[in-house]
């Protein structure tokens, strides 16, 4: 092979290697306390995560691998944000959004000539396929056949170690290991054996076959620093130490066990080995070793002697996911010591290791890597940077400190090698732990070697090899795929120092960022080149400019950046501006910085062209805000002007004249006469002469707090000029352009801002005089404008009650301070006081109220005589006023007629009243006075609101409750108040004392009786307090039958009730006769008439005769049956009488009705009184007794289909019962009797046949389950209970499975440990014809108590409702049903469901 002219050798790499570039490490940002006493193992291993310190690591410089591969496999990255920068976190939002970026960070090459050496030697020389690879000053590939190939860095072949013939009595092999100076190679073979070579001449040198037990494979051999000590880890999961020796020209090695598999496979060993420049380090003399087993990690050191340093268990992960280890020299406060990452599964943990001061090795736990794959390959690439492999072969780069995936890469091409023979140790015959062979199927630790910041993959058929990318590579990667913004996102976080894996930038940070600054101009360059060259030429204009939209921001934002604003608005900009679209995007894209404060002073060319483009664009909003944020010096002032002036732009013209040449006046001049005349005019004010009144208002606001408008603030020299020309500007007697003083108003500038806005102006005033303290000027400027205020507003027809009243609030806010220095004449405030309270002025006479009362309540009232201003507000009807004035001199009775005299108020009285009455705080007297005047104006307040006035008084006036009904004077009026007053109320309270007045219940009930008595039954039902007698008299008294008859009833008087109810019967059916008689005269209008008023009685006696059937049903169980014969034949002769006296029109109709409902009477008599004696007084009547069968053949067939409906229900009912016992019987029979059938031949117990001698006689027990035991068996270990004087059993396994003992305490605990038949079988053996016969003998079946209760449920749940319970129901229904079955109410709608029994699962 020949060597390319750009090679670089692997070693003049490793000379390259610097992990000292410590200078830059910000000691603040990553300070670590030192500690006095080392922390003990456990509690470093208890560590809590939030504890603990950030590394601080360094780049390395990683060579470039072009040597390896001209056409290397660019990559792109995920690009992800960066969370974890707290400055980006704090950076101000721009318009571009500044995502990290992190490009393709690595270089993914093929060594091709390695690869092409490989499959070479596999056809040609029968090597084998390759099984390991190790990296250092040379590159060695070990075979399937045990041959060991050497490469140099060029990739040339150099040796070619062992033969074909030892491959064959060695087998493949299965690790390698080079030494630090590579003058040794280690090789171990998947038989057991390690051989050493000579790497200077290719000698073999030793064979070692005697170092671990026999039959194991050699998993891992390894190097230290020591060139005379090396380890290797076997198949068996054993550590040993191997010591090279040379005595008298004789080679040697002793072995010695450091970790046997008997007490936990170690499955993956590491040695810390030493860079040259760390050579001599104090931890080398230790000599420490990192050991991996199934269930931790252990470091020990081997010098100088022996040591265990820390023991770290994994947390719970997935049993097939390999360990890894990993050591590296990380620098920490400008010292350097190890840190060995480790893993298994998803996690990695980071252990940092130093030697104290007193000797002993001091382990700290760092903060864990967390991913969300089973990581198979872990490897250092730089002491920043980690390069993982999963289970799917995703390759990850991932950043230590801040803990982000910068990259993934697919190496499913690389179709890497796997060690998964040698870890089952399958060339020995397999004799490893399943747990060993389970890690071993995705075990590659021998196909990953990591040297000088390159990683090297093993293939089947090619090897290759990972570098880390140097800074301008990255870029430029992005720069080839035209991703500029993502480009200048990089470059932006190389310049910051925030980007991760960063390589080859050196120097102080200033040299850095300039370096990468002069890079970023480069790209911006050609992004803007590119733009240009990409813009459509043809198209729709909305196309263009998107195009330029997506990128010329970009561009403005990392010139701002850089703070290069000369390149964006000369070399940028030039070009830009040949693309007439570019320019007008550009132009645009101003705004935002400008408005931002990022931009603020631009060439004259850009601002001509910015005010000419926005001009003409009608973009006159954008420009405003771009004015008032730009360096007045950059602006053509008097074209600036213009141009507000022209499109009315008051802001910028403010912001013009104030920063560009102090003027503060002319722009209030110039606002004054735009919203002056229409004022003076009476005009209303158009939307846009309102924005500039209030922008005119803020504008003074601003001057006269010094601040600037419409942003920051007046210079600190021209504050008190600009506030003492303000006041003088408005204080001036007559404008500067009034052609003659007749025509104008008095202090123009002062009536225009009252004019437009009292109230804002006045605050406008009240802050600025909040900031007046010691200065005399401006004290003397308030009560100027105090006085000037005066003489405009008072005796002013032209403004409002309002308008006044707002000023003389003004004024009271002012006269109440403590260090108030105003003079206001008295006689003003009495002046606006009779100008508010004119009692002829009706007009807005809530808004004079509201003024007053504001002016009262800041203070006003000191500057009133307050008799003089009651009579005013009494007069006037300003009941606000009053209660106001009521208030403070403890007059509360007088407030009560305030609130009654006050339309808009009065609903509020009631809660005055109660909050008054309820509240501490007011004197006994006060509240006395207060009741008096309630009771004294009770009246009023009951016809206003009856609920709340008893809600009053049921919580304050409990015992004058007789005293307010005797005061009202209309009883309707007192029957709403009772009504409200005692209606039922939840919870305790006063209101309850009334229900237990009779008096009052009693009054209610007659006040109902006259003007509600369709409430009266309920309130009967509902209401226990009230006298019988004193009620039965009031509804007597008032005619109320069915209240009487309740009454009665209630009493116990039932015949009483009985003969009240059958007297209103009987006169609604003479009301009917006299009806139908009246009915036959008159013409056919009167027929319809009278026709409805028929139907009406009809409908009237049916509900009277349901009342009086209800009593005697609810009467009759408690009579004797001569009194409830008495009851119900007196009702049936009434019902028969009335149908003799049916005459007139509809006679046939009305007969047929009233036969209808006496057939109801017998219906429900029949339940009640014996059939032969209704039938007898039935046939004694004229009207069913002249001997006509028809008459009464309906009442026999009835009786005839009752009986029917009966008897074939009570035979089906039977014949249902007797066939579900049958079948359950028949059902549980089967189940007890059924045949077991045991699913094994031993018993579960002993684990023997249950036939353990030929001859033996002896007793087995099988459950339902299908277990079967010994009796001796169960008997020994106590599964046997007494329950009920019967030996019970139960079963062993399905008991022992559910964590409980046999006995009696858990029987209601078994589910089936005991079988349903609990059989005993007696094994009888008889030797015939060399077969055993067995013979099973039932000895008991019983159930137990569980299973009873089981079987009543099953029962239950079968048969669904009790047939002895519909059988009750039926036979009740018999008795009470009597024969006209079909009419008792629900019985029509009575069907019999029959269904067959449900079948029972086997």
């Amino acid at each position: 092979m020949s060597d390319s002219p750009d090679a670089r050798s692997l070693i003049s790499a490793s000379s390259q290697l610097n992990l000292m570039e410590v200078d830059a490490i910000d000691d603040k940002e990553f300070d670590i306390p030192q500690v006095d006493t080392p922390p003990t193992l456990e509690s470093i291993l208890s560590e809590l995560e939030d504890e603990e310190e950030p590394f601080v690591l360094e780049d390395t410089c990683v060579l470039n691998a072009d040597s390896m591969d001209a056409h290397s496999c660019d990559t792109s990255s995920l690009a992800s944000s960066d969370s974890g920068d707290p400055a980006h976190l704090r950076r101000k939002k721009r318009t571009v959004d500044l995502k990290t970026v992190h490009g393709s960070i690595l270089r993914h090459s093929l060594l091709k000539g390695i690869s092409a050496q490989i499959v070479s030697a596999v056809d040609k020389v029968d090597a084998g396929l390759p099984t390991a690879i190790t990296v250092s000053g040379v590159i060695a590939v070990g075979t399937s056949h045990g041959l060991a190939l050497i490469f140099d860095t060029n990739q040339a072949l150099r040796l070619c170690l062992s033969t074909k013939t030892t491959g064959a009595e060695f087998g493949a092999v299965s690790a390698l290991s080079i030494n630090h100076d590579c003058s040794r190679l280690l090789c171990g073979f998947a038989k057991g054996q390690i051989t050493m070579w000579d790497l200077a001449n290719g000698k073999l040198l030793r064979t070692i076959t005697d170092a671990h037990p026999p039959g194991t494979a050699i998993l891992h051999v390894k190097f230290t620093d020591d060139p005379t000590l090396a380890v290797c880890n076997d198949s068996g999961g054993s550590v040993f130490e191997l010591t090279f020796r040379r005595i008298m020209g004789m080679r040697s090695c002793d072995s010695r066990c450091l970790f046997s598999g008997s007490k936990g496979e170690v499955c993956c060993i590491e040695p810390l080995r030493t860079p040259p420049d760390f050579r001599d380090h104090p931890i080398t003399h230790y000599s420490l070793l990192a050991m991996a087993s199934l269930t931790k990690i252990l470091v020990i050191g081997l010098k100088p002697s022996l040591k265990v340093w820390m023991t770290f268990p994994y947390s719970k992960s997935d049993p097939s996911s390999v360990p890894q280890l990993a050591w590296q020299f990380v620098p920490v406060q400008k010292i350097v010591n190890p840190v060995l990452a480790f893993c298994k599964g998803d996690t990695v943990h980071f252990l940092l290791v130093k030697k104290e001061e007193t000797g002993t090795i001091h382990v700290i736990k760092q903060r864990q890597l967390h991913l969300s794959c089973d990581i198979i390959s872990l490897s250092w690439i730089n002491s920043r940077t980690l390069v993982l492999v999963d289970s799917h072969e995703k390759l990850q780069v991932v950043d230590r400190p801040s803990q982000e995936i910068l990259e993934t890469l697919d190496l499913e091409q690389v179709q890497l090698v796997y060690n998964s023979r040698h870890f089952k140790s399958l060339a020995t015959g397999g004799n490893v732990s399943q747990a060993l062979a389970l890690i071993g199927e995705k075990a590659c630790y021998q196909s990953v070697s990591s040297y000088a910041g390159q990683i090297v993959y093993l293939g089947t058929k090619s090897a290759h090899i990972m570098t880390l990318r140097n800074w301008r590579e990255r870029i430029d990667c992005l720069l080839k795929q035209e991703n500029f913004v993502e480009a200048l996102s990089l470059a932006w976080s190389f310049h910051e120092g925030t980007a991760k894996a960063v390589v080859g930038l050196f120097g102080d940070l200033v040299k850095r960022k300039g370096v990468v600054g002069d890079k970023m101009v480069e790209i911006l360059f050609q992004f803007t080149e590119h733009a240009l060259k990409k813009c459509p030429e043809q198209g729709k204009i909305q196309v263009m400019e998107q195009h330029f939209h997506d990128i010329v921001p970009v561009l403005v934002d990392y010139c701002l950046l850089l703070q290069r604003a000369d390149l964006l608005f000369n070399q940028l900009y030039a070009r830009l501006a040949e693309n007439a679209v570019a320019k007008g995007v550009f132009l645009e894209s101003l705004e935002s910085y400008i408005v931002a404060d990022r931009l603020g002073h631009l060439t004259t060319p850009i601002m001509k062209d910015l005010l000419a483009h926005y001009h003409s664009s009608g973009m006159m909003d954008s420009l405003e805000r771009c004015i008032v944020h730009l360096d007045v010096t950059s602006l053509d002032i008097q074209r600036v002007v213009q141009v507000c002036w022209d499109n009315q732009l008051y802001d910028a013209m403010i912001y013009v004249f104030n920063s560009g040449m102090n003027d503060y006046i002319t722009p209030m001049e110039k606002l004054f006469a735009m919203i002056g005349p229409p004022l003076r005019e009476g005009r209303t004010l158009t939307d846009e002469e309102v924005v500039m009144g209030n922008k005119l208002l803020v504008y003074i606001s601003c001057c006269l707090a010094g601040r600037a408008y419409p942003l920051g603030d007046i210079p600190e020299d021209l504050v008190v000029q600009v506030k003492n020309q303000v006041f003088e500007f408005l204080i001036h007697l007559h404008s500067a352009d009034s052609s003659s003083e007749e025509e104008e108003e008095v202090f123009p500038f002062i009536h225009t801002l009252l004019h437009f806005d009292t109230r804002e102006f006045l605050n406008v005033l009240a802050m600025t005089f909040e900031d007046f303290k010691n200065d005399k000027q401006a004290l003397e400027y308030q009560q100027r404008i105090v006085d000037i205020l005066l003489q405009v507003m008072v005796d002013n027809p032209d403004f409002t009650p309002s308008q006044v009243g707002g000023l003389f609030t003004f004024l009271a806010r002012q006269l109440a301070k403590p260090d108030n220095t105003l003079f206001v004449n008295r006689k003003l405030f009495d002046q606006v006081l009779e100008f508010l309270c004119c009692p002829d002025d009706d007009s807005r006479h809530s808004e004079r109220q509201q003024v007053l009362l504001e002016l009262l309540q800041l203070g006003g009232v000191v500057q009133f005589n307050e008799e003089r201003l009651l009579a005013l507000a009494e007069k006037a009807k300003f009941y606000q006023i009053c209660e106001f004035l009521y208030e403070k001199k403890n007059l509360y009775d007088k407030i009560i007629d305030c609130y009654l005299w006050d339309p808009l108020r009065k609903g509020e009285i009631f809660s005055y009243i109660h909050n008054l009455l309820s509240m501490p705080g007011y004197s006994t007297e006060d509240k006395k006075t207060v009741k008096d005047k309630v009771l004294q104006r009770i009246q009023e307040l009951v016809i206003f609101d009856p609920n709340k006035s008893a809600d009053l008084v049921v919580f304050h006036f409990t015992e004058e409750v007789h005293k307010i009904i005797s005061e009202l004077q209309d009883d309707e009026l007192c029957f709403k108040f009772l009504s409200f007053l005692l209606e039922p109320r939840e919870g305790t309270h006063p209101g309850t004392v009334f229900l237990h007045k009779e008096d009052l219940h009693e009054l209610l009930l007659d006040l109902l009786c006259q003007f509600a008595s369709q409430r009266l039954l309920s309130f009967l039902q509902t209401s226990q307090h009230y006298r019988l007698e004193q009620a039965i008299q009031i509804t007597m008294k008032y005619h109320h039958s069915e209240a009487t008859a309740y009454l009665l009833e209630k009493k116990g008087e039932v015949q009483g009730a009985f003969a009240v109810l059958l007297e209103t019967l009987k006169n609604k059916l003479s009301l009917l006769t006299a009806e139908c008689d009246r009915g036959d005269e008159g013409g056919y209008e009167r027929q319809d008439e009278e026709g409805q008023h028929q139907e009406s009685a009809l409908m009237s006696i049916k509900n009277s005769l349901n009342d009086i059937i209800a009593l005697c049903h609810r009467s009759s169980q408690n009579l004797y049956l001569q009194q409830s014969e008495a009851l119900w034949f007196s009702l049936l002769e009434t019902m028969m009488a009335s149908q003799k006296l049916v005459t007139g029109l509809n006679a046939k109709h009305n007969s047929e009705v009233l036969k209808e409902l006496t057939m109801e009477v017998l219906n429900c008599m029949s339940s009640i009184i014996s059939l032969p004696a209704i039938i007898q007084r039935i046939l004694q009547d004229p009207v069913y007794g002249k001997g006509k069968l028809a008459e009464i053949q309906g009442l026999i067939l009835g009786m005839l289909d009752t009986f029917n409906y009966e008897q074939t229900l009570l035979e089906t009912t039977t014949t249902l019962l007797n066939h579900d016992l049958h079948w359950s019987l028949a059902h549980l029979r089967a189940a007890v009797t059924r045949g077991l059938h045991p699913r094994q031949d031993y018993c579960h117990i002993c684990l023997q046949p249950y036939r353990r001698r030929q001859n033996s006689d002896e007793e087995i027990i099988v459950f339902s389950c299908g277990h079967l035991y010994h009796f001796q068996c169960l008997q020994q270990n106590e599964w046997c209970f007494s329950l009920d004087l019967q030996q019970q059993w139960s079963c062993y396994k399905c008991t022992s499975s559910q964590g409980v003992r046999g006995g009696p305490s858990i029987e209601a605990k078994r589910d089936r440990t005991t079988s349903l038949a609990q059989t005993r079988v007696t094994s009888v053996h008889h030797h015939t014809e060399g077969e055993a016969h067995r013979k099973k003998v039932f000895v008991e079946a019983t159930l137990d108590l569980q299973q009873e209760q089981s079987w009543d449920q099953l029962r239950c749940s079968y048969r669904g409702p009790s047939g002895l319970s519909i059988l009750s129901e039926i036979s009740h229904c018999n008795e009470t049903m009597g024969l006209l079955v079909h009419t008792q109410p629900g019985i029509e709608n009575f069907q019999l469901k029959l269904a067959p029994p449900p079948l029972l699962e086997e």
